[in-house]
């Protein structure tokens, strides 16, 4: 997630290549595998091109079923399953050298008035005052791995504030969770399914770490393989990205090498605006 939000934005508008068929590509600055929030904002993206503009996203489920190769572009076809009165539903199956490497399920709906109730957002300081990423790897550069230092200090558009960075970037066990605040760096286009399809971009981010804090581990740690396999993003309101977000990530449980975290992510007044489920791969590598 190292680029400026203009990347975002370019990473996000797919090619047109056919009726339904799309093509996306990954930044030049793409680690080994696609990143797992690139497949879903992109797949979104596939998908809302499709549906009428009075219809936002509200709810999503993908599968992860290939790692993606960053270096060969990614080709989403979309699926129209159903175009009902309120709700439309779309299929996407993204492929490389024809193979599937993601799966989505995407519901969109008018937007109608109704019964309106949610979670108290968890009280927490202000994003303003918690150190910025530079003062979170100066004050934690004597433990922290090579990699987590150097994915810190990558010039990025995404604005991050660790609530307790204390429990997310050390060895020490905590089963609390974690909370995180965050927001682009715009500017930013003012259509909700920008914004929707930016939030499904960045909630895929340390999620399955939340389930390594529990056992005093961290994604950055060589010993350990991870890998999300589903997910799963409900948006409940309206939001923009480039407002503070608060996203407040839990991991109720972990068996057989699977791991589910869960987020809420809530605007800086408070309103719940999306929910988040992931189950990823945890698993501690055999040694050869």
């Amino acid at each position: 997630m190292d680029a400026p939000a203009s990347d975002l934005l370019a990473l996000l508008d797919l090619e047109k290549i056919g009726d339904d068929l799309f093509r996306g590509y990954s930044p030049a600055t793409a680690g080994k595998q696609v990143y797992g929030g690139q497949a879903v904002a992109q797949a979104l993206v596939a998908a809302t091109r499709t549906v009428p503009e009075d219809r936002p996203a509200h709810s999503l489920h993908g599968y992860f079923v290939l790692a993606g190769d960053p270096r060969t572009p990614i080709d989403y076809a979309v699926e129209r399953v159903r175009d009902g009165r309120s709700f439309t539903t779309r299929g996407c199956i993204a492929t490389q050298r024809g193979q599937t490497i993601f799966s989505l399920e995407a519901s969109f709906q008018m937007r109608e008035e109704g019964f309106s109730h949610g979670s108290a957002m968890p009280r927490t300081p202000d994003p303003e005052t918690l150190d910025g990423i530079d003062a979170l790897v100066e004050r934690f550069h004597a433990f922290l791995p090579k990699p987590a230092e150097n994915w810190l200090k990558r010039a990025s558009a995404l604005d991050m504030r660790i609530v307790s960075p204390e429990n997310m970037l050390s060895a020490d066990a905590s089963r609390d969770g974690q909370m995180i605040w965050f927001r682009i760096r715009g500017p930013l286009p003012d259509d909700q399914a920008t914004h929707s399809a930016l939030l499904a971009y960045l909630s895929d981010m340390t999620l399955l770490n939340t389930a390594l804090l529990v056992h005093g581990r961290t994604i950055f740690d060589p010993a350990v393989q991870v890998a999300s396999l589903d997910h799963a993003l409900w948006i409940h309101r309206a939001f923009r990205v480039d407002d503070w977000l608060l996203y407040a990530q839990e991991s109720p449980m972990a068996a057989h090498a699977r791991a589910l975290t869960r987020g809420q992510i809530f605007t800086r007044d408070g309103r719940l605006v999306a929910s988040v489920a992931q189950e990823g791969l945890i698993r501690l590598r055999t040694k050869q």
